[in-house]
C-alpha cells in the first residue's frame, strides 16, 4: 500500500507541471495576440506545452493511478494559482470585461 509522503512529491510535480503548462499558455497569448506569426505561436505553444504536461504525468505516475490523481490536484492548484496571479497583472492596454457575458 503507498503511504501519504509517497504521493508529496506527485502533487510537487503536478504543481511544476501546471506552472508550466499554464504560465506558458499566459504567456503565448500575451506574445501572440501581438506577434506576426500568431498562426505559428499558438499551435506550436500548445503542442509543446501538451508535450511536457503529458510527458510529466507518464513518468510521474509509474503506473499507479493515485500518482496520477495527486498530480493532478497538483495540476489543478497551479492552474488556479497562474490564474488568480495573472489576473492581478492585467495590462491596461488588454480590455477586461467583467460581468460581460
Amino acid at each position: 500500500m503507498i503511504e501519504a509522503s509517497a504521493l508529496v512529491p506527485a502533487l510537487l510535480a503536478g504543481i511544476v507541471l501546471g506552472t508550466i503548462f499554464f504560465g506558458g499558455l499566459w504567456w503565448t497569448i500575451r506574445l501572440g495576440i501581438s506577434s506576426k506569426w500568431a498562426a505559428v505561436w499558438f499551435p506550436g505553444s500548445l503542442l509543446l506545452r501538451t508535450a511536457i504536461a503529458l510527458a510529466g504525468f507518464y513518468f510521474i505516475s509509474q503506473g499507479d493511478w493515485r500518482k496520477v490523481l495527486a498530480c493532478l490536484a497538483g495540476f489543478l492548484v497551479a492552474r488556479l494559482s497562474v490564474t488568480l496571479l495573472t489576473r492581478a497583472t492585467l495590462s491596461p492596454a488588454i480590455p477586461c470585461k467583467r460581468g460581460a457575458p
